[in-house]
């Protein structure tokens, strides 16, 4: 049995998982609709999918099986929701959602309806995070752990939003980094079975002058590109996440990076180095961690990828991976973000097929982005310490 699909935002990222979805054995038609029609056309055309959808409202009123939303950050959380109002699975890009409510209004649909929902966090099958969930128990217990996102606006950022805000690109650019939190978050809950259940946040107000991050112009009323949260954890600890937009750092080599601190051992990462190290000493396991590309940055899954963000979509799996479990229609596919695309489009398919839940089912989105969502409330109130909702665990 195989299921249908459609593609819901034929931007720069929704090229890779298009190649994923109609090379998957349980896939069956992949259909697409964009905002411009000759978006959705050329994708369908340069992948040989089934069609095209001339709006997202046609879609939910078809017998399309499932949604993969990869339209603008902000959009998701209303999205998504239609979308299982309408009956359909949802694989949907980070973040989930941009307000509390619109996380819970998601996580109560999937509740009711049974309908399955993945958010396609890269962090969880990141190198690090993988490397770590293997060796958990060494670490004894995690008492610290760092996740940061680090990425520069001159690398990519603003070609991205250009292309995806038209003429008005300057407003949306803005996005508050807290409120796109899940890759430095998730690499650290995805590794530790616990969540945030408190927070501090603390900003730095841009400089730079260009009218992106401007009050004026922002359609978010933020002004803040930096910024940096520490959390409380349950069950005893703390988690500190970076999410940084202006930073003289090589975001195209290593956008996200994560520390672990525990009472046997502790496990770092810089842009170019992973060690392991107990008491005794270190071990270098940076090759172990290190991703190779799977596919030529020509690929046609790449049309309309700008240049700088194109290592983000090529790279194949580390040795950490296990590719044992990935279909082999997939072998020499498009891999981006430290070798995770192949993983995450191969989890919403085994939960679409089985009716289990994924690894980042609703609820673990949840804890993956209500801690960014809180982190920005508090940075607006100065630093204030907030809680952080929690949904609880996915129901057995």
């Amino acid at each position: 049995m195989t299921f249908s699909l459609a593609i819901v935002g034929a931007g720069q990222f929704a090229g890779s998982f298009a190649t994923l979805f109609a090379r998957h054995p349980g896939v069956g038609d992949v259909h697409v609709t964009d905002l411009l029609p000759e978006r959705s056309r050329a994708l369908a055309d340069s992948l040989g999918l089934a069609g095209t959808f001339p709006s997202v409202e046609d879609v939910l009123a078809s017998d399309v099986d499932a949604v993969a939303v990869f339209t603008q950050r902000w959009t998701h959380g209303p999205l998504v929701a239609a979308a299982l109002d309408a009956g359909k699975h949802v694989y949907s890009a980070v973040p989930m959602a941009i307000t509390a409510e619109e996380v819970a209004a998601i996580v109560e649909r999937v509740r009711r309806t049974g309908l399955t929902y993945v958010m396609g966090e890269t962090s969880y099958y990141n190198p690090a995070t993988v490397y770590v969930r293997r060796r958990l128990a060494e670490l004894g217990h995690v008492f610290y752990a760092e996740g940061d996102y680090v990425h520069d606006m001159d690398l990519g950022f603003y070609d991205a939003y250009r292309y995806s805000g038209g003429e008005g690109w300057a407003a949306t650019a803005s996005f508050p980094p807290m409120l796109y939190p899940t890759h430095a978050v998730g690499g650290v809950l995805g590794a530790l079975p616990t969540h945030a259940t408190s927070v501090s946040c603390t900003g730095t107000r841009d400089t730079r002058g260009d009218g992106v991050f401007d009050r004026a112009v922002s359609m978010f009323d933020n002004d803040v590109s930096n910024a940096t949260a520490l959390f409380e954890l349950a069950g005893g600890g703390s988690m500190r996440t970076n999410e940084f937009r202006r930073v003289g750092y090589p975001s195209h080599l290593k956008e996200s990076r994560f520390r672990f601190f525990g009472t046997g051992a502790s496990f770092e990462q810089t842009v170019n180095q992973s060690l392991w190290q107990d008491r005794d000493g270190f071990t270098d396991v940076t090759e172990l961690l290190e991703t190779r590309p799977s596919v030529p940055a020509d690929d046609p899954s790449l049309a309309g990828v700008s240049p700088a963000l194109r290592a983000a979509f090529v790279s194949g799996t580390a040795p950490v991976h296990d590719r044992s479990r990935l279909p082999e229609s997939f072998t020499g596919a498009p891999n981006g973000h430290e070798g995770s695309h192949q993983f995450l489009a191969d989890d919403f398919v085994r939960a679409v097929t089985t009716g289990e839940p994924a690894p980042v089912n609703a609820w673990v989105a949840a804890r993956f982005t209500l801690p960014g969502i809180a982190a920005h409330e508090s940075m607006r109130r100065g630093g204030e310490r907030l809680p952080v909702p929690d949904h609880g665990d996915a129901p057995a």
